[in-house]
């Protein structure tokens, strides 16, 4: 075959052509492709309601604790053998109970002579008189002399005063009789018996028993004079109400407070050591629960109630200080609200500033959210049981 001939046969048209199309593919750059946009986050899942509306009170939280209102160690008044034991450890006595007996009989005998003496002694003093008035008959007759006249009424003033010694006597006498039986000076639960039956009681020295009235009780506590000064100023204000300033109690085991007394006591003077003042609250314990020594959480009103605008506190973020809530808009989005806080109640906080009664705030994932972000809310309610469980103790 014949090369150049082949070469040679190429058409002349494609050769003229050629730059043409070169040049028109160097004048016009290739359009680039579209470069794929962001992915579209899909809304954020999350929990949203109003602020509960309700009036709520701030309280002071102290340590208190629970002593007897009454409480007295049982003491014999005459000395003697213990010869009955009438009650058993731990009985609820009530006052003039017969508690223990000491052995009587020393002092029957007693007051047995004592009578005995007496009605001598009156004898003696009627024949006194008697001898008296005869001896003022003749004495005026001039019969007998003034020396005997004057021994006759010394003998009766010797004998009255006889009779009533002799009458302060028996009276002692029958009193220590009385006293060999020991009763209940108050009403309330008997501790164990200290001593058992045969064993030597000393007057007024040994102990037979402990006896503590049950209700009321007291609970004492200390505060500090800034709340001493805001206490006395409530009290003032609920002069004329009969109410008093309220006291509740809870014991170590209890939620909320459930026992409620009224404040009946402060101390008149500030301890200048510690710089607190003793204030004592009287609390009705017809179930016997609190009992005395023990120790318990004591709250105070410390102002009057207010309405509030309540959320739970884990629905709040901090933004470098700033205190913050989302609120959750109709189109889906969300707002960034900056908020004042007040004082916590239970689980709930108070939202001093920033927030109205119409807003839906996300209470639950606000990790999540970002400005801009697109939420699928979930409207709930909040429950009052978080104030009801924690009885509205304000915390700071």
């Amino acid at each position: 075959m014949n090369i150049a001939a082949s070469h040679s046969s190429t058409p002349r048209w494609f050769a003229a052509l050629l730059p043409l199309l070169l040049l028109s593919g160097c004048g016009q750059p290739p359009t680039p492709a579209a470069a794929p946009g962001p992915p579209q986050m899909p809304p954020v899942p999350v929990k949203t309601a109003l602020p509960l509306h309700k009036p709520v009170a701030e309280w002071d939280e102290y340590t208190g604790r629970i002593e007897a209102a009454e409480a007295v160690e049982v003491k014999a008044r005459v000395y003697g053998y213990l010869d009955k034991v009438n009650v058993k450890d731990g009985d609820v006595v009530r006052k003039g109970d017969l508690l223990f007996v000491i052995d009587p009989r020393p002092y029957r005998a007693e007051l047995d002579r004592a009578e005995g003496a007496l009605e001598q002694t009156r004898t003696r003093l009627d024949l006194a008189r008697n001898d008296l008035g005869r001896a003022e008959r003749l004495h005026q007759s001039k019969a007998i002399s003034e020396e005997e006249y004057d021994a006759r009424t010394k003998a009766v003033r010797e004998s009255t005063a006889a009779v009533r010694s002799l009458e302060a006597a028996l009276q002692t006498a029958r009193l220590n009789l009385e006293f060999t039986e020991v009763r209940s000076p108050i009403s309330g639960r008997i501790s164990r018996e200290l001593l058992t039956v045969g064993n030597m009681v000393k007057a007024d020295e040994t102990p037979l028993a402990r006896i503590v009235s049950i209700d009321p009780v007291y609970v004492y506590l200390d505060a500090d004079e800034r709340a001493v000064l805001k206490y006395r100023r409530l009290a003032q204000a609920s002069k004329g109400t009969g109410t008093g300033i309220p006291v509740e109690l809870a014991l170590m085991d209890e939620t909320g407070f459930p026992h409620h007394g009224v404040i009946d006591y402060l101390e008149p003077r500030l301890d200048a050591n510690t710089g607190t003042l003793r204030i004592r609250g009287v609390f009705h314990n017809p179930d016997e629960i609190l009992s005395p020594g023990f120790f318990a959480r004591v709250r105070i009103p410390g102002g009057t109630p207010h309405d509030a605008l309540l959320l739970p506190d884990r629905a709040i973020g901090t933004d470098q200080g700033q205190k913050f809530v989302w609120i959750a808009k109709p189109d889906g989005g969300v707002e960034y609200r900056k908020i004042t806080p007040g004082a916590l109640f239970g689980s709930l906080r108070d939202i001093a500033a920033g927030l109205t009664p119409e807003d839906q705030v996300v209470i639950e994932g606000i990790q999540k959210l970002r400005p801009g972000a697109k939420i699928k809310p979930e409207t709930t309610l909040l429950s009052e049981s978080a104030l009801e469980r924690h009885n509205t103790t304000a915390q700071p």
